[in-house]
Parts: structure tokens; C-alpha cells; sequence
């Protein structure tokens, strides 16, 4: 079975990663193969074709002002290739990449120009060549997957999702975009649970986009609507019940060091230490305390914790564990969601907080000192589930349907692995 590990690239690169729909495609093929100063290099072209396939990326929000219209026309788009008989299937049991030559190619140069990342005159021969991995790349850019040109299993898996599943998909998430078509405000933080990344919404243009990791599928993140009003530098961290009891006992059983290690201490009602020595880790029920980790490197928020009202008792925030942003699957957490770049969000969502520089916010936190910080101004916060959507460059986007909210298993590409090979612990909220 091919190694799952081995798309593990760049989680900024193939979050933002936008790709041209079937009429633009065309358009800019057009534009290259007509520029008066292109010559006769027809081979470098080629090359080009492959080196820019992923370098287009939208400042168009999801929840942008053109976004349902986008959809729509999508929606057209594919019921026309739907009552067209669909796309083929691309069977093959080996890895589809450059330079192979295989009668599977000609089935993954047919799919690929049905769905607009292929343009009808590169052909439908049996060559991978530099026309394909573009395609490739842009298909992948499309799909949340990392693009390095390679049908792998999991892009194979996405190539052969039949296109009746995805225009249903896609009007599944037309009713929710519906939904969120009102007046957002000027300023916004948007959360894509099955994208597992965030805009920062400003003007009607995304300022910052941010990859992220959300809840696992036993652990869901929920969808919600609700303001951020704080964010706290180098915050403490009080450990849920249900990670007291699931995860933090268990441990304890097992290593004793386990609190001391990690700088979580116990508190009563009254706001007195309690030992760990005192407490009988083998009890049924986890003791009626809390479980506090002091500000440092080693906190499972690091160096921030973005607070917004909500009853769910999730929040967002940094973490000491950063390699876990390269990962394709970013569906580990306990519902809480993690920031890549957060002091860049943190800036941004500070702006209109007088004091609170960038050079003030590093020193604040290089200081170690617990410090909220009340925003002059809250800034909406939507924890969404989308995972098609369509801005107004008419670049159709695809994900997972991780917590099989949209009716076809076809969908949910990710969650065998994370049911059969994702961790019981929250790694990050729970270092070891």
C-alpha cells in the first residue's frame, strides 16, 4: 500500500494552492502560446507548464461576496459533465508520475480535461509527460493534497470519485455558503474544519490565510459562530475534564512524573496546591481539581491562546509541536484548533488594540509573563465545515469530508487512517 508519509510537504503550499477552472485554463494557455516573445521554444514551455501549475493563489475569501454565484455556476458546470456520461475511472495499480508510459495515462489525461485542469490540446496519449504533472498539480492544488505531481493512492482515490458525488457535494455546500451570505463584517476570522486551515477576512480579501489543525473524528471541532474578544501570551493551560479523564489518568498510572515533567500543577476550589502524591490515580473518577500547566516552551498553547465566547469550551491557539503543520492529515487535535503562524494572526487581530506592536508583543512573550490582552474591538470568529466551494475566479475546490457530514463515503478519502492509525492522545495538548 503506498506510504500515506510520503506526502508530507509543505502545509502552507498546498493550503493556499488555487488552480485556474476550465475557461480561465484555457484562457491563459491561449495567452502564452500567442505572446509575441515566446519564440519557438516550444519544449521550455513545456517545462513551464509543470514549474507554474501551483503558482496562482486567491485572495478571494470562501465566504466572499461572489461566492454562491461561483458555486452556482459550478453547480452548471458539472451537471453538464454529469449528463455527459461523467469522467472515466483510472485504473491502475502502479504510481502514475513523469516520464511513465502506461494505457492508464490516457484515462488520467481523459479525466483530468473533462474536470479543466488538462487542456483538450495536449491529447490523450499513453505519456506522462510535463503537460500531465501540471495537470496533476493543479488537480492536487484543487483537492487539499500536497502537489508534487504524483497520482498516488490518495490522489488516485480523489481522481475516482465520480462526478454524480461531486456536484452532489457541491450542492450540499451551497445550501451551507447560503447560510453565511449575510454581512460578515469588515473584519472576520474564518476556520474550514475539513480544509483545516483559516482565513483572516478584511475588506472582502483574505490578509492572511493560516493551516491548521482540528479535531480528530472521535474529537470534533465544532461549528460555531461567535466573536474573539482576547488573546493571551503565554497563557496557562487548564486541561478539560474529559482530557483529565480519558488521557491525563491513564498516564499518571503508568508515570507518576508525568505533572512534574510537564509543569501541570493541581489546584483545589479554594486555589491551593494539592501533591499528585495525594491523589489515587487508579480511582474510577479523576479528582475534582484543576489541572493547570504554567507559560513556558513546553505549554501545550506555547506562546498564545485566542479566546472567543463559546460552549464548547474550544479555543484557538499556538503549539511547541510545529512540524505537525506539514502533515496531509491535520485532524489530531481534541477539538481545539492550532495556528500556524499565530503571532502573525495575532498582530492582525491586535491592530485596532493600541500597545500592542509586533516588537511589543515579541517582548511580551520572550518576558514569560501570563498576559491577556482584551481586543478593542471583537472580531467575528465562524468555525465552518466546507469542504466545495467555488470563488469568483471560478476555481473549484474540493476536501475531505472528514466527519462524514455530507452523505457519501466516497468523500471521507481520510478517516480510515485516522480511525485505524490516528493516536488515542492528543500529542500537542499532552506532551510526553
Amino acid at each position: 500500500m503506498f506510504s500515506r508519509r510520503a506526502f508530507l510537504r509543505s502545509a502552507a503550499t498546498f493550503g493556499a494552492a488555487a488552480v485556474a477552472g476550465p475557461t480561465l485554463a484555457q484562457t491563459a494557455l491561449d495567452d502564452i502560446l500567442n505572446a509575441p516573445r515566446r519564440g519557438n521554444w516550444d519544449d521550455q514551455f513545456d517545462a513551464e507548464a509543470s514549474r507554474t501549475a501551483t503558482a496562482v493563489v486567491s485572495n478571494n475569501p470562501i465566504f466572499g461576496s461572489g461566492t454562491t454565484g461561483s458555486l452556482q455556476q459550478a453547480i452548471s458546470d458539472y451537471q453538464n459533465i454529469v449528463s455527459s456520461g461523467g469522467w472515466p475511472t483510472v485504473n491502475t495499480q502502479q504510481k502514475l508520475e513523469m516520464g511513465v508510459a502506461d494505457p492508464a495515462v490516457q484515462q488520467l489525461r481523459q479525466r483530468l480535461i473533462i474536470s479543466g485542469d488538462l487542456p483538450r490540446s495536449a491529447g490523450t496519449n499513453g505519456a506522462f509527460d510535463s503537460y500531465v504533472d501540471g495537470a496533476v498539480k493543479r488537480f492536487q492544488a484543487r483537492h487539499g493534497l500536497p502537489s508534487d505531481g504524483a497520482v498516488g493512492e490518495y490522489t488516485l482515490k480523489a481522481l475516482n470519485v465520480p462526478a454524480v458525488t461531486r456536484l452532489g457535494q457541491l450542492q450540499t455546500n451551497l445550501v451551507r455558503l447560503q447560510a453565511m451570505s449575510g454581512d460578515l463584517g469588515r473584519r472576520y476570522v474564518m476556520v474550514n474544519i475539513p480544509a483545516a486551515y483559516i482565513e483572516a477576512v478584511e475588506n472582502g480579501r483574505v490578509a492572511s490565510r493560516h493551516t491548521a489543525i482540528v479535531g480528530k473524528i472521535d474529537r470534533q471541532s465544532p461549528v460555531l459562530n461567535s466573536k474573539i474578544y482576547e488573546v493571551i501570551l503565554n497563557p496557562y493551560w487548564t486541561a478539560p475534564r474529559s482530557i483529565i479523564q480519558k488521557d491525563i489518568m491513564p498516564l499518571m498510572r503508568k508515570d507518576p512524573t508525568y505533572l512534574a515533567r510537564n509543569s501541570i500543577r493541581l489546584f483545589d476550589g479554594n486555589g491551593g496546591e494539592v501533591s499528585p502524591e495525594t491523589v489515587d490515580w487508579n480511582a474510577e473518577k479523576a479528582p475534582n481539581l484543576m489541572f493547570r500547566q504554567d507559560p513556558g516552551k513546553i505549554n501545550a498553547m506555547s506562546s498564545t491562546k485566542i479566546n472567543f465566547h463559546n460552549e464548547h469550551q474550544v479555543y484557538m491557539h499556538d503549539t511547541p509541536q510545529q512540524g505537525l503543520f506539514n502533515k496531509l492529515m491535520r485532524f489530531e487535535s481534541s477539538g481545539c484548533v492550532r495556528v500556524q503562524n499565530v503571532r502573525d494572526l495575532s498582530v492582525w487581530l491586535l491592530k485596532d488594540t493600541p500597545g500592542w506592536s509586533r516588537s511589543q508583543m515579541e517582548a511580551t512573550i520572550k518576558s514569560g509573563v501570563n498576559t491577556p490582552i482584551k481586543l478593542a474591538e471583537e472580531v467575528p470568529v465562524f468555525f465552518t465545515y466546507i469542504t466545495a466551494w467555488s470563488a469568483k475566479d471560478r476555481v473549484v475546490q474540493f476536501r475531505d469530508d472528514i466527519y462524514q457530514k455530507d452523505g457519501a463515503t466516497e468523500l471521507a478519502l481520510q478517516t480510515n487512517y485516522n480511525q485505524e492509525g490516528g493516536q488515542a492522545v492528543d500529542s500537542d495538548l499532552l506532551p510526553q
